[in-house]
């Protein structure tokens, strides 16, 4: 549907008609009119037959108007509006941070009957739980000797689905800067409105680099009111095989679970241990009760900007004038009389 952003503008629409029927025209006897020394010399550049190139009065009159009129046009602001759209309008921002050292690739964890690494089932269960965060605003932090940011916040849920899917073990470094993603994740948080600011932390080991240390990081999460629910990644034990036989090993012997119970608690959340899929799924489940997503829903409808259309017509429009004058005469619509000089010329040939 077509609308007019500023439809007041078109008041001004019958303006030159009005001006061009109650202000007479500047005497060319008072002096006051504007006077063009070189005007001839302009006149014969263009052609001794500039008067015959020239459109009839009226035809030039409708051709300013018309050039008014899109002139007008364009500058109410039109706008094609598509078919309203419902979303979730939801006032939390939640930011997932996810480890991705080199610890992460330990295939501990069993998807679908078979064995995966850390990382492959974090995925997994990760991809539910964004689709069900409909009208969240969701942003993505990767780690592992440094933090980035891999995602902003967002309610793009689809391509937060598919970065994250893409991210690999190592990509950020083979260490853990536990610190530092809370810290990145505070600085994105921080300017979102208050009591809608979580962060979701996933990690299986302890922080081994990075500028800040966790509970520092921690710390400043609690006075900038963001809520951390940490989760701990790893089995308990696996059975590992080697020449010498078959020994029990516990992959999850670096993981700090001091320090993330901590930080969750400083802030006001909660740690989570998720030692294989089942346990990390219901986590994720959990949190989404833990914060459930708000379910006001809001329309809106897309437009797209038309305003070129008729500006551009209408500078096409004013290049018409000139482009008569430039052009040659004979290729001009000649007067009656001129057509029965020509005829009789050819006759006498």
């Amino acid at each position: 549907m077509l609308e007019l952003e500023l439809p007041w503008i078109l008041i001004a629409l019958p303006l030159p008609l009005l001006v061009y029927w109650f202000i007479k025209p500047a005497s060319s006897g008072n002096g006051s009119a504007l006077h063009i020394p070189f005007y001839r010399e302009l006149s014969s550049m263009v052609g001794s037959q500039g008067t015959e190139k020239t459109p009839t009065p009226k035809a030039r009159l409708f051709m300013l108007w018309l050039i008014w009129a899109l002139l007008l046009m364009s500058a109410s602001k039109p706008v094609w509006l598509g078919e309203p759209v419902e979303y979730q309008n939801s006032g939390r921002d939640l930011m997932m941070a996810v480890d991705l050292s080199g610890s992460m690739e330990i295939n501990d964890m069993v998807l679908n009957g078979r064995q995966v690494d850390r990382l492959s089932a974090t995925k997994s269960v990760m991809n539910d739980f964004i689709e069900r965060r409909r009208g969240d605003r969701l942003g993505l932090i990767l780690f592992g000797s440094q933090a980035y940011l891999q995602t902003p916040l967002t309610f793009d849920r689809q391509t937060l689905k598919t970065l994250m899917n893409e991210s690999g073990i190592g990509m950020a470094g083979n260490k853990t800067a536990i610190g530092d993603a809370l810290g990145l994740a505070v600085k994105h948080l921080r300017k979102r409105p208050e009591d809608s600011r979580v962060l979701i932390l996933l990690t299986d080991g302890a922080n081994t680099a990075g500028e800040i240390s966790p509970l520092q990081a921690a710390q400043i999460a609690k006075e900038e009111q963001i809520k951390i629910y940490s989760i701990g990644l790893g089995a308990d034990e696996m059975i590992e095989r080697s020449f010498f036989g078959a020994h029990r090993i516990n992959p999850s012997a670096d993981l700090d679970e001091k320090t993330l119970k901590e930080m969750a608690e400083l802030t006001g959340g909660q740690y989570f241990r998720a030692r294989n899929v089942e346990e990390l799924d219901k986590i994720y489940a959990l949190l989404d009760q833990l914060e459930p997503t708000m379910q006001e829903e809001d329309v809106f409808r897309p437009s797209k900007n038309l305003f070129f259309w008729p500006l551009g017509l209408a500078l096409l429009l004013s290049l018409i004038p000139a482009l008569i004058r430039l052009m040659p005469a004979n290729l001009l619509p000649q007067s009656g009389e001129a057509n029965v000089s020509n005829a009789a010329k050819w006759r006498g040939r």
